[in-house]
């Protein structure tokens, strides 16, 4: 009894998954990054509190706008290439074979086969075969700007929430560093996260958003003290 063999790619998700975890990265580390700069100069725990909400809702607003303004460019130059694809298909066929001919026998295969092949494909979907074979252009990759905007911004607002969420319970000289310490963590598992959903090296992964974190908010943190000392 034969079974299905169905194969589940990293590919498939690859849209999404980008949004998600840089909107998940970027929501910890720029609020967490606020609410230690603010929290260091000195800010009173209403103010940090605001100062971390309104990052919040600012930061998850801006990724979904850039994130669509950039996948929709993304989109429209698909959609010129995929134009001018049906315009060659349909004015210059035999060109457009030949270009398919010799795409597959720069992937190994002998003349004769390679017209075969171009042959039969563009009997099925001349246009669909050119756009895979020749611009690399595939239903899993194609633009999905509404998609990759909820993402971005749904994904920025979880991951800002968290640091968030530490300024009423741990009120104090040490919010600070409460804030940061935790965020390492958040992003820590973050990098987990990403590195299983993408089937990347956990290690490399977590090294990577942790170190930016770090820096991003130590120089955040370091920011603050000063002003706040120069205030003071």
């Amino acid at each position: 009894m034969s079974r299905l063999h169905i194969e589940a790619h990293v590919v498939d998700r690859i849209g999404w998954l980008r949004a998600s975890i840089l909107g998940a990265n970027d929501g910890i580390v720029s609020t967490a990054s606020l609410i230690a700069g603010v929290a260091a100069a000195g800010a009173a725990q209403s103010t940090i509190l605001l100062t971390g909400v309104a990052g919040l809702v600012a930061g998850a607003m801006s990724m979904a706008a850039g994130e669509y303004v950039s996948v929709s460019s993304q989109g429209d130059a698909e959609k010129a290439d995929i134009a001018r694809e049906s315009r060659e298909l349909e004015t210059q066929p035999e060109f457009e074979r030949e270009e398919l001919i010799g795409i597959y026998e720069k992937r190994g295969l002998d003349r004769d086969l390679a017209e075969k092949v171009a042959t039969q494909l563009m009997e099925g979907d001349a246009l669909e075969t050119h756009l895979r074979d020749e611009l690399g252009l595939t239903s899993e990759m194609s633009a999905r700007p509404v998609q990759a905007a909820l993402a971005s911004a749904a994904s920025f607002a979880a991951g800002a929430a968290l640091p968030l969420a530490l300024v009423p319970v741990f009120p104090g000289p040490s919010l600070a560093w409460i804030v940061s310490g935790a965020s390492l963590l958040f992003l820590a598992i973050l990098g987990v996260v990403g590195a299983k959903a993408g089937g990347a090296p956990m290690g490399k992964a977590v090294a990577r958003v942790t170190f930016w974190g770090a820096v991003a908010m130590g120089a955040t943190a370091g920011i603050g003290a000063l002003f706040g000392t120069t205030v003071g």
